[in-house]
């Protein structure tokens, strides 16, 4: 019986195989494309991520930052290192803001040899931002996806300029995302990956298997903290790194709205209490006396529910609206007190805190 049973099996399995390798449409609905079957067991078979970097790679920049000597105001010399990316064919450049901070001249070193001055565009300490300009025919302009949605486990691959021994290529994955213990206000979020960036690799690409821009390479964690780590590093998404060249395009500066509260989100138990249409809120811990919502008569312990019409998720998503909003504007925010719903009017005002 025993004989029988394993004869048909094996009779299936080989079945099986012989209509995948003689019909290979019926791989693609019989198994998932990352463990098709390969006909190639030459040793040349391999994964590459080249076509990725071959992309990606040409709009990454080497950035040096010089600075005037302080006993001759007519010499110049090489003071920072550090990487940028090209997204635009207008010539814009995101870099990091602790690259370029003290600079009196920026040069950016093209892969294809070419040598320019930069002029800088604005920058935002707070988010570790700066915007350059170079000119240039038939710039190189990294693949750009706004709808590609950074996710743990994505392999992701960081290009730059470590300790200046030319373009480099580090690997690894997203290891997580949201990380905003290290940001210089607790509130900024970034992705964290163990792709190496060191020194050098501040303001690089870090790109998805596609060669498309997933963030700006920041920081590693032993550079943000001091301590001896391996195998955790930081960019700051793409997405974020957009909304501020935007602005700063735009206006020269990053213009923030300012309601002046801190809050946190509401704990499981307490949005259990106030029932699901509350969940999202969250509860006002303190109140600048000076700012728009001490003015508008929130209190302590009050609970923001919508702003602007628009239901709230969390505390991040508060700051998100917020600061979006242009100074002068005057908004309803709708908020649960002592059991009962309240609509405070506020007018926002510029965020000017460093």
């Amino acid at each position: 019986m025993l004989q029988f049973m394993l004869r048909s099996v094996g009779l299936g399995l080989a079945t099986a195989v012989l209509l995948l390798v003689t019909m290979p449409s019926l791989r693609s609905t019989v198994l998932p494309p990352s463990i098709e079957p390969s006909t190639d067991m030459s040793p040349q078979a391999q994964i590459s991520f080249n076509t990725a970097v071959r992309k990606a790679a040409p709009a990454v920049v080497n950035i040096y930052s010089r600075k005037y000597t302080e006993d001759d105001r007519s010499k110049l010399l090489t003071q920072g290192l550090g990487s940028g990316v090209i997204v635009s064919e207008k010539g814009y450049i995101i870099t990091n803001y602790h690259v370029v901070a003290q600079a009196d001249q920026i040069i950016v070193a093209l892969q294809d040899g070419r040598v320019a001055a930069a002029q800088l565009v604005g920058k935002d300490r707070r988010t570790d931002i700066a915007i350059l300009s170079v000119e240039g025919d038939n710039l190189p302009v990294i693949p750009l996806n706004p709808q590609y949605n950074p996710k743990v486990g994505d392999v992701v691959l960081a290009i730059g300029n470590p300790y200046n021994l030319g373009q480099t290529t580090t690997f690894g994955i997203i290891s997580a995302t949201g990380r905003s213990s290290i940001s210089a206000d607790g509130h900024q979020a970034f992705i964290q990956t163990d792709a190496a960036i060191n020194e050098g690799n501040s303001g690089g690409a870090l790109v998805n298997t596609r060669g498309e821009l997933v963030g700006i390479n920041t920081a590693s964690f032993q550079q943000a903290t001091e301590l001896e780590t391996y195998g955790i590093s930081f960019a700051i998404p793409y997405s974020l790194a957009n909304k501020i060249m935007q602005k700063i395009i735009a206006d020269g500066r990053v213009i923030r709205g300012y309601i002046g509260i801190d809050g946190q989100d509401i704990n499981s138990v307490t949005s259990r209490l106030l029932g699901n249409e509350h969940l999202g809120g969250i509860v006002v811990l303190g109140i600048d006396p000076n700012g728009p919502a001490a003015e508008a008569g929130f209190e302590a312990q009050d609970i923001i529910l919508k702003i602007d019409g628009q239901k709230i998720n969390g505390r991040q998503s508060v700051m998100d609206l917020v600061t979006e909003l242009r100074p002068g504007t005057s908004v309803d925010v709708l908020v649960l007190r002592k059991g009962e719903e309240k609509t405070l009017n506020v007018t926002i005002q510029e965020d000017t805190r460093e």
